[in-house]
Order: C-alpha cells, then sequence, then structure tokens
C-alpha cells in the first residue's frame, strides 16, 4: 500500500469515527437550539478532511495517467455542473486519462452532480465557501406534523399549510374533526401524534446539514474505493 493509499485510509478512518461524534454535538446543538461552536469546529475538520482524500485521489490519477504533466499545476479532483464543462475540466487537468483508461474517465463523469450526485456540488460549494476557516452559518427549521393512526392506516399533514373548515363535517377514520382544535375528536379508535421535525440547514444550501455530511462521508468512500480500482 503507497504512502498516499495510507493516508487515504486513515483519513476515512479518522472522518467515520469524528462524524459519530458530530451526531451527538448536533443532537446537542438541536436541543439547545444554538449551532455550538465545537459543532461548527467538527464540520469543518470533517469537511477539509474529506476534501483531502479526493485532492490525494487526484494526485494518483495524474500521477498514474497523466506522468507529462506539470506536477506544479494547479488542478483538482473533478466536480462540474455540466458535461461541458467536466470535458473541458478532464482536458485540461488530466489529458491522457481518457485514451490510457477510459473506464475510469467514465466513472468519474458518472459521478459528477449533472448525473444525480448533487450531494458531490453541495459538499464542494461548502468546502470552498469554508476554506479560510468561515463555516457557513447554519439555521434552524422547526415542521409541524399532525398524524393520526387508525385500523384504515395512517393520515398526517402540517397544521401549518392545513386548515379544516366548518362548511361540512371532516372525518378521518371515520371520526370527526374538531374545526377549532383542527383534529379528530378524541376516540379510542385512533391515535394522534404532534411530531415536532427539527433540523439544522446549511445556509444558502437546501440540505439537511447532517444528511449532507452523512452523504459525504458515504459518497466520498466509496468515490475512493471505485477510483481505487484503476490506481
Amino acid at each position: 500500500m503507497s504512502q498516499r493509499e495510507s493516508m487515504i485510509e486513515a483519513l476515512l478512518s479518522r472522518s467515520e469515527a469524528d462524524f459519530a461524534k458530530l451526531e451527538q454535538l448536533y443532537r446537542d446543538s438541536l436541543d439547545e437550539k444554538l449551532v455550538s461552536y465545537e459543532l461548527k469546529i467538527n464540520i469543518k475538520v470533517l469537511c477539509e478532511n474529506l476534501r483531502s482524500v479526493l485532492d490525494y485521489l487526484a494526485h494518483d490519477i495524474r500521477e498514474k495517467y497523466c506522468p507529462k504533466e506539470d506536477p506544479e499545476d494547479k488542478f483538482y479532483f473533478p466536480i462540474t455542473d455540466n458535461r461541458t464543462s467536466f470535458e473541458r475540466t478532464m482536458s485540461r487537468s488530466y489529458p491522457d486519462l481518457d485514451s490510457k483508461c477510459q473506464n475510469l474517465w467514465k466513472y468519474l463523469e458518472s459521478i459528477q452532480p449533472y448525473n444525480d450526485h448533487n450531494w458531490l456540488s453541495d459538499f464542494n460549494r461548502l468546502n470552498n465557501e469554508n476554506k479560510h476557516g468561515s463555516l457557513v452559518e447554519q439555521t434552524r427549521r422547526e415542521v409541524r406534523q399532525t398524524k393520526v393512526t387508525g385500523k384504515g392506516g395512517t393520515v398526517s399533514w402540517n397544521p401549518d399549510h392545513v386548515r379544516f373548515g366548518s362548511g361540512g363535517t371532516v372525518r378521518i377514520h371515520d371520526v370527526p374533526i374538531d374545526v377549532n382544535i383542527q383534529e379528530p375528536i378524541p376516540d379510542p379508535s385512533i391515535k394522534v401524534e404532534h411530531i415536532m421535525w427539527v433540523d439544522f440547514r446549511f445556509e444558502d444550501i437546501s440540505v439537511s446539514a447532517l444528511k449532507l455530511l452523512k452523504e459525504s462521508l458515504d459518497g466520498i468512500r466509496t468515490i475512493s474505493t471505485e477510483t481505487r480500482k484503476y490506481l
């Protein structure tokens, strides 16, 4: 195993351990309704380590398939928004890859954001915006849900978006709705739950912060495994 490959494995193992700790910090911050500085630091470190994995892979690809290229040139693991941009990036940074290892070229193209790997674009954006050490602020979002379970199944709705009027009798699982409280009249045949979904989101990135970090961890582990088959 090469030194760089060993470093990749060490970074991925560290990232998996860090994510487990990060999950607990995330839950603690949700309880406190405040994003702690410790959580921000942990997210920053996780993103930087995962980004380093992609950088190491990029260097391995260049060294194996594009040895004539200047090692001092700036180049990155390819992450692009469309096929044209991908081809331009590959031609510039990995000019011999298409002819020397077409399967790897095709694999790298298949994982681009425009091929339904949106998490990679979000991860790249998050990392670039934090490259000077300032984590993009997270916002707290709460979503309410009323869920009614009966013999006929489950019915749920967001009480912030659904209102039952008094013009007629609305029934759920054959139990009438009390329009004053906007839920079924108490009845032993059904169970009514009030669920509050709480999450943090990165500012200007409309995805769950924890979901994106988990997708990035799993996705980059897969990218590393698949890419190393050609190295």
